[in-house]
Parts: C-alpha cells; structure tokens; sequence
C-alpha cells in the first residue's frame, strides 16, 4: 500500500466494513449462486494480484474462463455457484511476469484484453502526458483529453510524441503471441488506439474494433472474440458494432458483480475494478462489490466519480471517470 492520506483513510473504511459482515454477506451470495465476482486489473504488481489470487481461492471461489461465462450466457450452462472471473486490461508489459507467471503457478484462468497501437510503438497516450509535466511542460490533465472529440485528442498527443521518448511499457508482439499460447490465458480485444470510443466518429470506431480484433488474430492464429470497453465509455452504436464484426461479449466497468439478469446483455457485463496501490482490506471489499455499492449510497472523499447506466440509449454510457491506473 501506498502511505497516502487517502489510502490511509480507506484502509480504516475497508476495516470497518470487513468487521461489519459486508465481504462475508457478499461472499455468501456468491457462494449460494445469486452473482458472480467479476474482477479486473489493470497492470498490478505481483505481490497485488498473486494475492488477490490466493485471496479468492481461499473464500471457495471456482476461478472460471472466458469460454466459461459464454457458456452460461449462451445457456449453455448453468449459473455457478461461488464463480468468478479475472480480466486485465490494456496489455501492459509487466502483466507477463506479474500476472501470466501467476495465473500459470495457481492454474488460474485469465482474460487478458489487449490494445494493438501500444504493442507496436511500445507506450500508452496518457503516458505522454506523464513524462511532459515531468520535463517543466503544461500539457492538459488526462481527463480534459479524455472528454475531447477523438480527433482533437490525437492531435495534442502527436504535438508531445515529437519531442518525448518513452520506454517501452506495452506488451511486445512477440509477448502478444507467447501468451495467446498459454492454456490459461484468453487475449480479447481493447481497441487499437484506446480512444474514448463515444468520442470518435462512426468510421473511427469501426476501424477501432475491427483493425484491432483483425490485427490480434494475426498475431495469435486465434479467434478474438472477448472485448472491453476503454475508460468504460459506450453507446448504443459501439455494442450494434461489435455484434456486426462477430465479438460474443463486451465488459463494461459498470461496478457490480454479474447477476443472472446481466447474462441477459452480453455486451454489457458488469465488472469490479482493483486499485492498485490502495490498501488490500480496501481492495477485499472491492473484489466483492462492497465498497462500490457503499460509495453508491454514500458521497465520501474515496468516492471515485461515476455515472452508472440504467440502460443502453443512443447517449454514451460512461462507467469509469478516472485516469488510467
């Protein structure tokens, strides 16, 4: 745990909560079958997710795949009892090491959904931004990109990739290909140039989804049929495309655990985000949807902003407003 105030703060929250029967309540409904835990990460260290790991097996949770939760979508199967699922986004290099090693030491199935433009020019956008208020420069906060048409966003971070060299902190192609090869791990589309897929054009997007779905299955020799959602933002029109380019299932960031009634929508599954850096007492209640759910009920310092969709409409949908972990 990082020692901030805020995380110092949370810690005591979590602390609490834990005492208060919050986790084991909402431990039990998953273990009686009413919802499954739906985890994802985004580039933790390994101490965070080996136990996080080991903190889920230990409950009695039943780690599934991806291809397992299709079934149940699918109704192929039924819905489990004591499931749970563990997605990674953006396909940061470290996720090998930190993750895949772990997954491969614990036969834990894990979905990893991967951005392509990073993988070949080694670094992620808001990284540029980063290292330029690191050098004296004043480039504009994350969020303020973040809430921009697509085009104009491209276009200031081309103006920081002219004068700053990052080191390489994306996944290889060749990492891509090595992990697609191992027997627990799914690789599933994140877009190519993790834009804010609501702020792009109709062309944008579906080259967005398509380029990179097509590119990943080049690298892989596999079918890419898993995707999530950049920053948690979609419409109606980003589900119409995915089901026309032939993906099965999307994962938004909506906090909550998937019920029976989300397999309904398979393009809009619900997941718990890990903080990583926080403490993990806090992280506990996290995993569960217990800290979600009181930050829903309750407006705190720890509350992250967030807009919960109630259901698809033409407007974007934005389920996670907050800087990229």
């Amino acid at each position: 745990m990082k020692l901030t105030l805020r995380n110092i703060s949370g810690w005591l929250l979590a602390c609490i909560l834990i005492r208060l029967g919050y986790v084991r309540r909402a431990l039990n409904r998953t273990l009686k079958g009413e919802q499954m835990l739906s985890v994802y990460f985004h580039n933790p260290t390994r101490k965070e997710f080996e136990t996080s790991v080991r903190w889920l097996q230990k409950q009695g949770l039943n780690l599934l795949s991806l291809a397992d939760l299709e079934r149940m979508v699918l109704k192929q199967s039924p819905f489990p009892k004591g499931g749970a699922i563990i997605t990674v986004d953006d396909g940061w290099q470290a996720n090998e090491k930190n993750i895949v090693e772990t997954a491969e030491a614990y036969k834990v199935p894990v979905g990893i959904f991967v951005s392509t433009q990073p993988v070949q020019d080694g670094a992620y956008w808001w990284s540029y931004l980063a290292a330029a208020r690191k050098a004296g420069l004043s480039p504009p906060a994350v969020q303020v990109l973040k809430d921009l048409p697509n085009e104009e966003r491209l276009l200031k971070i081309e103006e920081y990739k002219k004068t700053i060299h990052l080191p390489r902190e994306a996944m290889t192609i060749e990492q891509v290909q090595r992990l697609s090869r191992s027997e627990y791990i799914t690789i599933g589309g994140h877009t190519h140039s993790h834009p804010i897929l609501t702020n792009c054009e109709d062309d944008q997007v579906y080259f967005e989804l398509r380029h990179s779905k097509r590119t990943l299955e080049s690298w892989t020799g596999k079918l890419i049929s898993y995707f999530t959602y950049p920053n948690g933002n979609y419409s109606e029109r980003e589900v119409q495309v995915l089901e026309g380019l032939d993906y099965s299932m999307a994962f938004t960031c909506e906090p909550k655990p998937i019920r029976v009634l989300d397999t309904q929508h398979r393009f809009l599954l619900p997941r718990l985000g890990f903080l990583e850096g926080a403490s993990f007492a806090e992280n506990i209640c996290r995993m569960t949807g217990v800290w979600q759910a009181v930050m829903r009920r309750a407006r705190v310092p720890f509350r992250r902003k967030r807009r919960i969709p109630t259901g698809i409409g033409t407007t974007s949908v934005a389920t996670k407003n907050v800087a990229f972990q």
